[in-house]
Formats: structure tokens, sequence, C-alpha cells
């Protein structure tokens, strides 16, 4: 059994070919397809955060109103940069958020990607302190998010506050009981995700890894995940961790996914360079007859190792065809390969 959900980048562009032509588009039918998504029975709605960009990128009210409008379903990202955040802010809209949601968020964190502009935290007003690069800023924020989600008290109170306060040190509220454990680290490196098992996050590993072995993308992802449990139970830890893997995967079942996708031929592993220092590897889209998917995603060795699949959808061609390409699978693929 698998737990199988969507991620969107909720990309929107004014041109008339596209479903979803504004930010309001974007954000509305996220919602939508987060409701279909529970309704077709699927676990999870996972959102990428890009600053920028015509996509999405302030994470919180959108899961708040997911999380407003669904009852089941969890509710999440992959992943926030950052970078950009305010560990504090950061941890009362979480919080908030997931009480909205009853405990649902599963929230995705990371150093982030290549950005749309230069250093584009920069604008937002952080800057990496002396001797740090950016990667280390973001993994400095994160500790600081992951100590204030466990709800202790750590600033003086005020002794003439405007309204009563409790006895001792106040915290950042509103808390959420257990979010905490729901953070996941959006790893590209095997070096990363072990120190993302030391703090006791869950990992999220997407399409794209750090090139580090010379292998195919499913066994370096594979490899990945190992030492990342590894790690985790070397830190003994009291809890079984939880990973996430992404991949396009595209069931042909009728004439529009023909049309979409079923002229994409054979797809492979693609190498680039994500800045001029750092080789990486993408891991390739699958698109086919039921029969031949099943087959083909028996061999990889990543989303065997991976407890939770994430599926990412082409937003823009609509909300009722992404919901169509998650039933596929839900329907035609995963019973075939023991996910359902």
């Amino acid at each position: 059994m698998k737990n199988i959900g969507f991620l969107s980048f909720g990309h929107w562009n004014p041109s008339p070919q596209s479903g979803t032509r504004s930010a309001s588009d974007a954000l509305l039918q996220s919602i939508e397809l987060a409701v279909a998504a529970e309704e077709l029975g699927a676990d999870g709605a996972y959102f990428r955060v890009h600053h920028f960009a015509r996509q999405l990128g302030s994470p919180f009210p959108l899961l708040a109103a997911c999380g407003a409008r669904t009852s089941r379903i969890e509710l999440g990202t992959a992943v926030i940069d950052m970078r950009y955040e305010n560990p504090l802010y950061m941890a009362e809209d979480a919080g908030a958020a997931d009480l909205i949601a009853g405990g649902r968020l599963q929230l995705g964190i990371s150093r982030g990607s290549p950005e749309q502009v230069i250093d584009g935290y920069r604008y937002f007003g952080y800057a990496p302190p002396e001797g740090q690069d950016d990667a280390a800023m973001a993994r400095q924020k994160t500790e600081t998010f992951l100590e204030v989600l466990r709800g202790e008290g750590f600033a003086e109170p005020n002794p003439r506050p405007m309204f009563p306060n409790p006895p001792g040190r106040l915290r950042v509220e509103p808390h959420s009981e257990g979010l905490r454990e729901r953070i996941w680290w959006g790893s590209a490196t095997n070096a990363t995700a072990e120190w993302a098992a030391k703090l006791g996050m869950n990992l999220q590993s997407s399409t794209l890894k750090f090139d580090e072995t010379g292998e195919p993308f499913h066994v370096q992802q594979a490899k990945q995940i190992r030492a990342y449990r590894d790690a985790w139970t070397a830190a003994g830890h009291a809890r079984e961790p939880r990973v996430s893997v992404s991949r396009s995967i595209f069931a042909l079942v009728d004439d529009r996914d023909r049309m979409y996708f079923g002229r994409n031929g054979e797809s492979q592993d693609q190498i680039g360079m994500i800045d001029e220092n750092t080789r990486a590897i993408f891991g390739r889209s699958f698109a086919a007859e039921p029969d031949r998917l099943i087959d083909e995603l028996k061999g990889d060795e990543a989303i065997a190792e991976a407890d939770t699949l994430l599926l990412t959808v082409p937003n823009q061609l609509g909300v009722d065809y992404n919901a169509h390409v998650i039933e596929a699978i839900l329907t035609h693929v995963a019973p075939g390969l023991g996910w359902r």
C-alpha cells in the first residue's frame, strides 16, 4: 500500500491556450482539485512554491482554504524555500492552517531550487550571515522553525501586557500539536537527506537529484532513501519516518490522454547543469497504456522504497482533466502494483 497524492506547481499563463490564465484561477482551481482528489480517494494534495513566478507563491492561505473545504486528504507543500521565510511568522501561519485543517498538514521545506531572479531572498529582506552561503542560511532557519514548532515557551513576557499572560515564557501562537512530526525536507543529495534524518524530518525526493554516482535516476534516489533511513535509525528516533518521491505518470486511457501525452515516445533520464558547478539528473516521465505502465513502474527502485508517491499534474489543463489523470492512476495502475 502507498499514499498517493498529486503535486501541482500551480502554473498560470494568460495565453488563450491555458486553462489557468490568472493567479486567481491557479488558486481557486487548486482548491477544487484538492476537493476532487479527496472524492476520488487520493491521499494527498501538495503544492510547489516559487517566488517571482506565475506560480503558487504563498502556500498558507491556499492550504487553509483547502483545509476548510476537505475533511480527510493530507495537505502539503513540496517545497517551501526556507531562504525566503521568517521562521517564527511561518510557525504562526503553519499552526493556523494546520488547526483549520484538523491536523492534516504535511509541510515540505527545503533550501529551494534555482530562482527566477538573482538572490531573490534578498528582496524579501534576508541575507546570509557573514561567512555563510544561502544554503546554510536556509538550514539555520529550518532549525529555528523546528524548535519553535515544539511549542515550548522562549519569549520573555511583558510585565505589563495588554492582555493577561499564562505563567512562564511565551511561545508562538497558535500552536498545533503534532505538526513538528509532519515536516519534510526536500533533499537533492545524500548528505542533506542524512542531515534531515538526524533532525527528525521526513524526506521528500523529487524528480531532480544531484548526479552523485552516474547511475540511473531511480537507482541514485533509492540509495538516497536507504542512506536517509540508516541515518534515521542511527539517530534513535522513536517513530517511523515517511518518504515521498515525485513522478510524472500518465495512463493513456482515452483520446485526450493520447493527444496530450501519447507522442512522448520513450522517455529517458536527462542530465543538466542547474548552476555552473552542479550537475543534476532529472527523472524520466512515464506515459503509456496501463498494462505497460505497470511493467515499467515495477522496475523503479525509488518508488518501491517510498511510502508516498506524488503525481505531478499539468494544472493548466484544468481541474476536470487533472482529476481524470489522478483517477486513471488510482483505478488502472495502482491496483496492479499493489499500491491499492
